[in-house]
């Protein structure tokens, strides 16, 4: 695809938003370089990779990816058998643990299609032995761990015990008599030995060795001669600690450096996985769908927008090419929206092809070109001295020199800048030309000659931009179908021309072009109110059939909780029938038993008859069975409820069905989303819609004492974790707690992001921030509610 049309066209804007949206520094690249593609089947891969990613952004959330040095120059060095620093080590063990949890991520939903990422996620490959010994030895911060070897573990434990013998004694110069001697009662660290402040004239009370002086020269730091042998030892030890870290990092790379192809394609995919969540993440911003791409050079944008326009500005338009003509002129007023149209064609067909969903109604269609070509805007070049017209022309040539049946062709105002009929002639010349070769063109204009030429020509058709004459100003919208006019007259008129003035105009003019113009008027008219009407036939239609598709669905679900209710309620009565039954043999028993010792007389009839009694109980029909009854009675939950929220003890009212298994739930001023299975309803608000008296306990908090003030989400995964969360502010809230601590960890940050991002949208919550050092640091997050 040719670099001009990427910058008349803007491409680059949209790829800076994209990068925007990516995580890891790599992606971003991979972003800003994205180019068209011009391959019919990579195009379709590219479309269906992000319909995969955006189904994963919205039913499962984002991947858990956090950024990562690029392992590029790691990679080269282990190549030729370097050793890598404990920074590099601990990139690598990054990358290894976000390749994990993506691909646990990914595999813990079945339901969703992603054969499209099937391959990405082959190219997720962890060296299991190589990851496991990254993570006993260091951290991804590059931090050298006790588990990296029994040896560093010692040592450590060694140096840990000579520091502090170390310590103690230098306490001992601190609290004792010599400390009279001393500027300040402090132990401090100068040439990696220990040492106090002397006094400048008691330098030779304590002996050893003078290590540094203060500026004025009035304090000496001293190691004193009691400790020296101390801190030989300790020195020894530290040294012994750098051989043992040498030895282990030594160790490392020559372990990743057997694994360096798995490690650089594993890179490679996190890094694309991360670039296809920035374009969902793209689509979902800019409220955008998938096209359908086919392989006709056909295109039809269903109320497409501009995706540089402020969203709530934008005019959306249907635009099409190629289905029922292959060239569309359009005509109408200067900043009528002419321009914009082109661009909005050509833009959208560039994402379509880098495999961006484009803002346009869902089913719109688009082809593959190999070449985009564009004449549009100000061409004027000082450097060339060449002038607008020349250098249009000089724009124009080049594409008539490249166009052929694969190319889209966008010209702006063409044949202007020149007298308006030779720049008619040639605008016609051009147009012919460039149609020989079977390209498809999008043209604007302001020549009357070429609103005939929509109508002489096959396949090409003639479109305006809609101007309101009640209001002089341009609506911006597309009618395919219809020229334009410049209106000059009317406009003149309104603004205050005199009439006389305007009439003398008209008269100036040939009757074909008044005729043209009058005709224009009354198709404009009449193709708005078949717009309007058309519009107005569809939005029935569309509601109508989602009327009806909801009114199934609920039937077909009212059915299924219909017959689970009767099987429910059936088998709750066969069973106290049973036990009924159970009862009644033991009592027979019972009076036959007795009967036989001769304590009582009891006739078989009678016994006979008081068990076929109790059988005919059990298989009567349930229909009018007073447990069924109930039972039905029982799970009708409506809105207006009073209900019992089992899993908090409350009381509270249901406000609104947010599905056929989920209510909203008013428990005093707060309103929770609680699942059908965790309410029991009470009593039934009365037809006048007033609702019973509470009693006070219905909205009294929970006690604190039920409800913990921290909760512990490590080792959960994200939506586990962020479902508990939900529960458990709602608990928090209930219960009057005015703070609590979120344990997440650290790891991967993907569960601390999504708590931070939970709390920031939470109108409840005060202010929130991490622990402090000494009580969690960054792995933990301390909440205050209002």
């Amino acid at each position: 695809m040719n670099e001009k049309i990427l910058n008349t066209l803007e491409f680059a804007k949209i790829l800076d938003r994209l990068a925007g949206l990516a995580v890891t520094d790599a992606a971003k690249l991979r972003a800003r370089a994205l180019m068209p593609q011009t391959d019919l089947e990579e195009v379709r891969s590219a479309i269906n990779e992000t319909l995969a990613m955006t189904n994963v952004l919205r039913v499962m959330g984002s991947l858990p990816i956090v950024n990562f040095q690029d392992v590029a120059p790691a990679i080269k060095r282990l190549k030729i058998g370097a050793e890598l620093n404990a920074n590099e080590l601990g990139n690598i063990l990054l990358v290894l643990r976000i390749a994990t949890d993506v691909k646990r991520f990914l595999a813990d939903h079945d339901e969703l299609d992603l054969s499209a990422l099937d391959q990405l996620q082959q190219e997720l490959v962890i060296p299991e032995k190589l990851y496991k010994r990254l993570k006993d030895s260091l951290e991804a911060d590059g931090t050298i761990l006790d588990t990296a070897s029994s040896a560093l573990g010692s040592i450590r434990h060694s140096f840990v015990r000579m520091e502090a013998s170390i310590k103690q004694k230098m306490d001992s110069y601190l609290h004792g008599s010599e400390s009279k001697y001393l500027s300040e009662q402090i132990i401090t660290i100068r040439d990696e030995r220990y040492v106090i402040p002397v006094r400048q004239e008691y330098r030779y009370k304590f002996g050893g060795v003078v290590h540094d002086q203060s500026a004025s020269g009035q304090t000496l730091f001293i190691e004193p001669k009691g400790v020296v042998e101390f801190n030989n030892s300790l020195q020894e030890i530290v040294a012994q600690e750098r051989a043992e870290v040498k030895r282990i990092l030594a160790e490392l790379s020559s372990m990743a450096g057997d694994f360096v192809t798995e490690i650089t394609v594993t890179t490679d995919a996190l890094v694309e996985l991360d670039f296809l969540q920035a374009k969902a993440r793209l689509a979902d911003q800019m409220r955008a769908t998938e096209p359908q791409v086919n392989d006709a050079h056909q295109i039809n944008l269903i109320q497409a927008r501009h995706p540089l326009i402020d969203p709530k500005k934008v005019v959306p338009n249907d635009i099409n090419l190629g289905l029922k003509f292959d060239t569309m002129l359009i005509t109408g007023p200067n900043t009528g929206g002419k321009t914009i149209t082109l661009k909005t064609l050509g833009l959208l067909q560039l994402m379509a092809q880098s495999g961006l969903f484009i803002p346009a109604h869902e089913n719109s269609q688009v082809g593959v070109f190999t070449e985009i070509f564009a004449d549009i805007g100000d061409e004027q070049s000082i450097e060339q001295s060449l002038s607008t017209f020349s250098s249009h022309m000089d724009n124009i040539i080049k594409i008539l020199a490249q166009n052929d049946e694969d190319s889209l062709v966008l010209f702006d105002e063409l044949g202007a800048g020149t007298d308006p009929e030779e720049g008619a002639a040639l605008a016609i010349a051009i147009l012919d030309t460039v149609r020989a070769k079977h390209s498809k063109v999008a043209a604007t204009t302001h020549y009357p000659e070429l609103k005939l030429y929509g109508y002489d020509r096959k396949r090409t058709t003639n479109a305006s931009m809609e101007f309101d004459l009640a209001t002089l100003s341009p609506t911006f919208n597309l009618q395919i179908g219809i020229p334009g006019h410049s209106n000059a007259f009317a406009i003149a008129e309104r603004l205050g021309m005199p009439k006389a003035i305007v009439k003398q105009a008209r008269g100036f003019m040939n009757s074909d072009d008044s005729d043209l113009n009058s005709m224009i008027t009354k198709l404009n008219i009449q193709t708005k109110g078949a717009t309007q009407a058309k519009k107005l036939y569809e939005s029935r239609l569309e509601q109508t059939v989602k009327l009806r598709d909801e009114l199934t669905q609920a039937l077909e679900f009212y059915h299924q909780r219909e017959q689970k209710q009767l099987d429910a309620a059936k088998q709750k009565a066969d069973e106290i029938i049973r036990n009924a039954q159970d009862k009644s043999d033991k009592i027979i028993d019972q009076l036959r038993a007795a009967r036989d010792q001769g304590a009582a007389t009891v006739k078989d009839d009678k016994l006979i008859a008081a068990k076929g009694a109790l059988n005919q109980l059990r298989d009567q029909n349930l229909a009018h069975n007073r447990v069924l009854k109930r039972a039905k009675k029982q799970q009708q939950i409506k809105v207006g409820n009073e209900v019992k929220v089992l899993s908090y003890g409350q009381f509270g009212q249901v406000t609104r069905k947010l599905s056929d298994a989920e209510f909203e739930v008013q428990i005093g001023a707060l309103k929770v989303k609680v699942k059908k299975a965790d309410l029991e309803k009470t009593n039934q608000v009365a037809k006048t819609g007033k609702q019973p008296e509470r009693q006070i306990s219905h909205t009294s908090p929970l006690k604190r004492s039920s409800t913990s003030s921290s909760l512990d989400l490590r080792g959960k995964r994200y939506d586990e974790a962020m479902t508990e969360l939900d529960r458990y502010i709602d608990s928090v809230l209930l219960a009057g707690i005015d703070s609590a601590t979120i344990i997440h960890g650290i790891g991967t940050g993907a569960i601390r992001q999504g708590v931070q991002q939970y709390l920031k949208r939470n109108k409840r919550v005060k202010s929130f921030g991490y622990a402090p050092e000494g009580s969690g640091g960054s792995g933990a997050t301390i909440v205050e509610f209002k």
